[in-house]
Parts: structure tokens; C-alpha cells; sequence
């Protein structure tokens, strides 16, 4: 599976989990099965609209590069690059959501104080920091354009989100 396909798979994701965040995210005491994977199913759905941005970006760096194999091995290296540091935050994401499901009512609530709220608002640095990773992994300035029309593509989904259906919610 090729870093494009993973870092795909992960904006997805973390678009369904903004959809969850946008309508659930409130109030921890209620748990409400059918409207939380409604909202998560949004989110979803707008993250896979939000990410076709970045494909085209992609797809016009290809397609403008005098040498296109050295534009794709270069987004190519950038994507790596930019799936690193996401992928050590996922992990501590994962391991705090595990807290949270798996817990009970209490401990749980904790897991989101201390894990997954912070998480959350870190979610811009981790960006950030991917950004840099596909720079300096030798992605360039066309990784970079890339990886920032991606980072905003998925900080945009909570936002349109909860405009969009929530914005009652609170």
C-alpha cells in the first residue's frame, strides 16, 4: 500500500471522527448510537468531497512537471514524509479513543479530558508538522503545496460540519 493510499485512508477517517466531534463532542454524558454514526457518516462524506482538493493539486503538479516520474517520486517522498508524524499522533489517538470505549462511564470521560480534547486541538501542529515532514523527507515545495491543501482540506470538515447540521448543538 503505497503512502497515498494510507494518507487517504487516514483523511478519511479522521473526517468521520470530525462528524462524530461536530455533533457528539458537546456533551459526554449522552450517548446516542444512531445520531453519532449519522454525524461520523457526514463527516465522512464531506471529507471525501474536501479531499479531492489535494488530488487535484496532485494532479496538476503531475501534469505540469516537465519530468513526470520525478514529480511523482517526489510527491511520492513528501507523502512519506507526511504520513510519519500523522501517524505517531494516530497512535496516541487510537490508544486514547481505546480509553474512552473500553472504560467505564468515568475513566472514560477522563480519556476525553485528558486525551482525545487536547488531541484534538493539537490537530493543526500535527498538520503542521507532517507539512514539514514531507519538506524535509525531500518532497519539495510541490509535496508541501500538497500536504497544506490537504491539512486544510481535513481542518475544514468539523467546521463545515457542524455549520452545516449542528450548528443547534451545544
Amino acid at each position: 500500500m503505497t503512502a497515498a493510499m494510507l494518507l487517504v485512508l487516514l483523511g478519511l477517517v479522521d473526517a468521520s471522527f470530525s462528524g462524530f466531534r461536530a455533533y457528539a463532542g458537546r456533551d459526554a454524558r449522552i450517548r446516542k448510537r444512531r445520531a453519532t454514526a449519522r454525524a461520523a457518516l457526514r463527516g465522512l462524506a464531506v471529507g471525501a468531497v474536501l479531499l479531492l482538493a489535494p488530488t487535484l493539486t496532485a494532479v496538476i503538479v503531475l501534469s505540469t512537471a516537465s519530468d513526470r516520474g520525478e514529480a511523482f517520486d517526489t510527491l511520492a517522498a513528501g507523502g512519506l514524509g507526511y504520513l510519519l508524524p500523522l501517524a505517531a499522533y494516530t497512535a496516541v489517538v487510537t490508544v486514547s479513543l481505546a480509553a474512552y470505549l473500553v472504560l467505564p462511564f468515568r475513566a472514560s470521560t477522563l480519556a476525553v479530558v485528558i486525551g482525545l480534547g487536547p488531541l484534538t486541538l493539537l490537530r493543526p501542529l500535527a498538520i503542521a508538522a507532517a507539512c514539514l515532514g514531507a519538506l524535509l523527507n525531500g518532497g519539495g515545495a510541490p509535496a508541501l503545496l500538497v500536504g497544506a491543501v490537504a491539512g486544510a482540506a481535513v481542518l475544514c470538515v468539523e467546521p463545515a460540519v457542524h455549520r452545516r447540521w449542528y450548528h443547534h448543538v451545544q
